[in-house]
């Protein structure tokens, strides 16, 4: 049986390790813990170990310090130009201070919701619809620092907020199908018309450089006819000055020369006219035999000939009368 003391001893001790297990608090990584001595907030309890005083301190709340995300509920909203859409969203958080975030304001995450969504009606329904359904960005941005601001007091940090859909009526989103496609069948005969604009231009600037590079041809072609002209008519000339030194120098075989190489070329060009059929020969062939004989006169004078030579080939061939 055990006597006073020893009992004394034990109730103590066992009211000494209640009291301790009282005071010991073991407060998990991102939470913090508030701490109300008769109800009043006195401090925070941060992750770890933490002791308060039994029986006069108590844990107010407990508070999650990491980032967090609530769901914002679907709501209509009604933009500038009257249009009704569905949207709803997102909202991240994080709880910078906790003794704020219990005393100042009672139930935090629901006043969070109610303040995006009045918020979302606010910004969205100062956009006309074309804008809020190309910008989600501005939109987002503009959320983000109205609602940060507005949560601030609260000792909350608000990361990020994001539109997740916005849903137009059908008959809206059939209107705005409409209007896609016209708009893309017009984007198409724009540049379907552009593209025979520039394929006609390309043609006109190649017949261009076509005519451009035909005419310089022709101006060539002109140009060295001329000049082939030119230096015939120089020949020409060059030879009747020689025809007409010999003659004046008294030698006839250079007449008989000229006449008949101007009767061989006049016959020439009988031969090749397109309406000459038929040609009848001889024309005054002793006079173009006699010619010839002329001409060879001529060379033979030209090459240095022995003047022994006979007088019937220096005086030509017999003379043959014409045939009609």
């Amino acid at each position: 049986m055990l006597e006073g003391p020893a009992i004394f001893v034990l109730v103590l001790l066992a009211v000494v390790i209640f009291y301790i297990a009282r005071a010991i608090r073991m407060v998990p990584q991102g939470y913090n813990y508030t701490v109300e001595r008769f109800g009043r907030y006195v401090r925070t309890l941060g992750p770890g170990l933490g002791l308060i005083v039994p029986f006069i301190d108590r844990i107010g709340a407990k508070l999650n310090m990491m980032e967090q995300v609530i769901p914002v509920p679907s709501q209509e909203v009604i933009t500038k130009d009257n249009a009704m859409v569905t949207v709803d969203g997102v909202a991240f958080y994080q709880v910078l201070d906790a003794a704020r975030a219990t005393y100042e304001i009672k139930d935090l995450e629901n006043a969070i919701i109610n303040m995006t969504m009045t918020n979302i009606r606010t910004v969205m329904g100062s956009m006309e619809l074309d804008s809020l359904l190309s910008q989600r960005d501005e939109i987002n941005h503009r959320l983000l620092g109205v609602v940060d601001q507005a949560t601030h007091p609260w000792g909350v940090k608000m990361t990020r907020i994001e539109i997740k859909d916005i849903n137009p009526p059908r008959d809206l989103v059939e209107s705005m199908g409409r209007q896609m496609k016209a708009e893309r069948d017009k984007r198409a005969a724009i540049l379907e018309a552009e593209g025979l604009r520039q394929a006609a231009i390309l043609k006109a600037e190649g017949e261009k450089q076509s005519v451009v590079l035909e005419a310089e041809g022709r101006r060539e072609a002109a140009f060295r006819d001329a000049e082939a002209r030119e230096r015939a008519a120089e020949a020409e000339a060059k030879a009747t000055e020689l025809v007409s030194n010999a003659i004046s120098a008294g030698n006839v075989q250079a007449i008989n020369y000229f006449v008949a190489n101007n009767y061989v070329k006049a016959l020439e060009a009988l031969a090749q006219s397109p309406n000459q059929k038929i040609l009848m020969l001889p024309l005054e062939a002793s006079s173009i035999i006699g010619s010839i004989g002329g001409i060879a006169e001529i060379a033979r004078e030209a090459f240095g000939a022995s003047d022994a030579a006979t007088p019937a080939r220096r005086g030509g061939v017999p003379n043959v009368t014409n045939r009609s």
